[in-house]
């Protein structure tokens, strides 16, 4: 009987059920978002700025979250007896963001002076004014770096500086520790490739738009004529968008053969290490290793070589406010030809690239007087890889003081975070933290030192014991992101990362952060997915 009742009782259901489901779905109002105000900053009609109230809509937990993890990547690779590991996320506040990351691994040839090993990059590029300039570094500074770095090894005379002939009779008879190095385990040389990596990629950024003018006036044949129009050329813009926007860049190289980092910094990003100290109690704390010094005119070191770099009447204007000629906040990145170009030069490049469109680039800073006011030249930062294995002390006894990781980030999660936050947060999260802690207990949980940071900007940290610390995702990129704009502050975090652009960057700017860290052996329990070895930029080191 039951067989046979089930068909007309099924039907049944699909004749009441779905119109009352679609009157149900087309007539029922959805429910309204929520909403919170946040204060702008408008224009009236005089010209005049006045603060307004903007109903901003909040995003729902669920979209934080989407939002949170949407760009975050975490991949593994064994090599060489080590398991590296590398976590990257970032969340954007312009629109398109500004920010750009990179990493590789340099598979290098072993001889008879270098043993097996790579050379491993990871870089963050923080771009201003556009993103031209950051995406081409995310594409090109790299392999620009491991160029340079094989010209070192066969032709070293190119990058060495020449010594006097006393310098080389001193050298001869008594070789210091360095002088027997191979050339790319020279701690000094490797860091003038580098150099010269950064500064001659710059120079082909900012020089292309003066070439192609240069070439274009040869072909016309000199004639005694006005400057040609090249603002329709479809070159032009490719051409110019580089060199007028700008990026900082900050490069870190592990040359795992001789056991050596280097951290190179162009810009106002920061790289920090955390550095395990095992006490005599079995016990240790982390020392925070601030690897990078924020490259702003606030600070005091960028400040006097800019005012030795320059008349002694610009001494009081080449860095205003904290800024290059009051204008740019980085004393050191790629691009910003505005900053390097004479204004005789930007009034030749207006005049070809854009007049005949009707528009006109940036004008010229009113204090630029003696360009170059910015560079490209890094500062770079060298450390021992003691915990890597040596083939000349192949010692199985850990030291008591050893690098975990490290952390490279744009300003954006330095706004908010101090170098020692961010230690300890990693330190938590790697000794398997979870929930949500107060700010003040993290400092008994995870005891760290205090980095010797030279802040470049202003901060908008809160204090130490305000709010709670969140260990709840296991991106550590993406951990560090969330707890610089709220942690466990859940209606902070949905707030602030409800604000849209533009109006987000008066509260956040985009944030790229990259995590390093490695593990002895467990090669079986490495995956492998967007860190990987691979042939495109293969150099013979």
């Amino acid at each position: 009987m039951l067989k046979r009742l089930w068909k007309p009782v099924v039907g049944t259901a699909v004749l009441v059920g779905a119109p009352g489901y679609l009157y149900f779905k087309y007539t029922s109002k959805p429910k309204p978002r929520e909403t919170f105000d946040l204060p702008v900053r408008v224009r009236g009609t005089d010209g005049k700025a006045t603060m307004s109230t903007r109903a901003i809509q909040l995003l729902t937990k669920e979209e934080v979250e989407d939002r949170l993890h949407e760009h975050a990547e975490a991949s593994s690779v064994p090599r060489h007896g080590m398991v590296w590991k590398k976590h990257t996320a970032y969340l954007a506040s312009n629109d398109p963001i500004e920010d750009a990351n990179a990493s590789k691994i340099v598979e290098r040839d072993p001889s008879e002076l270098s043993p097996p090993g790579d050379l491993m990059f990871f870089a963050v590029m923080d771009g201003h004014g556009g993103y031209d300039t950051s995406r081409l570094l995310s594409r090109v500074l790299i392999p620009a770096v491991a160029l340079e770095l094989d010209l070192l090894i066969r032709e070293p005379s190119a990058i060495i500086p020449k010594s006097g002939t006393l310098s080389n009779l001193r050298a001869l008879l008594s070789p210091t520790k360095a002088s027997q190095l191979p050339f790319d385990a020279n701690p000094q040389f490797v860091s003038l490739a580098i150099q010269r990596a950064f500064t001659n990629l710059d120079s082909e950024i900012v020089d292309a738009p003066l070439r192609f003018l240069a070439q274009t006036m040869v072909q016309e044949g000199g004639k005694e004529q006005a400057v040609p129009d090249l603002s329709k050329h479809p070159l032009a813009e490719a051409m110019l968008r580089p060199a007028l926007s700008g990026s900082c860049a900050l490069l870190a190289m592990f040359d795992t053969a001789h056991r050596n980092l280097y951290v190179a910094i162009a810009g106002d990003s920061r790289a920090v290490a955390g550095v395990w100290e095992q006490t005599p109690d079995g016990s240790g704390f982390w020392r925070v290793d601030v690897l990078t010094d924020d490259q702003t005119g606030r600070n005091p070191n960028e400040l006097r070589r800019m005012q030795a770099e320059h008349p002694a009447d610009e001494a009081n204007t080449v860095i205003m406010r904290g800024r290059v000629l009051g204008g740019l906040e980085p004393t050191r990145a790629f691009g910003d030809a505005r900053y390097k170009w004479p204004a005789e030069v930007q009034a030749l490049l207006n005049k070809a690239f854009y007049e005949g469109n009707g528009q006109s680039m940036r004008s010229t800073p009113a204090l630029l007087r003696t360009p170059p006011y910015v560079t490209s030249r890094p500062v770079v930062t060298h450390r021992d890889l003691s915990f890597l294995p040596s083939p000349d002390a192949p010692s199985k006894e850990k030291p008591k003081s050893a690098m975990k990781f490290i952390v490279m980030a744009t300003d954006g999660l330095w706004d908010e975070l101090t170098s020692e936050q961010v230690v300890a947060l990693v330190g938590g999260h790697l000794a398997g933290l979870k929930g949500t802690i107060p700010r003040g207990e993290l400092a008994q949980l995870v005891p760290t030192t205090t980095g010797n940071t030279i802040e470049g900007k202003d901060k908008r940290q809160r204090s130490a014991e305000e709010g709670a610390w969140a260990f709840v995702d296991d991106n550590i990129s993406t951990h560090l992101i969330r707890n610089a704009f709220g942690g466990g502050d859940e209606v902070k975090l949905r707030q602030l990362l409800s604000i849209p652009a533009p109006l987000s960057r008066r509260y956040r700017d985009d944030v790229t952060v990259t995590v390093v860290f490695w593990e002895e052996g467990r090669e079986e329990e490495a995956r492998t997915s967007t860190f990987t070895a691979n042939d495109q930029v293969r150099a013979k080191l």
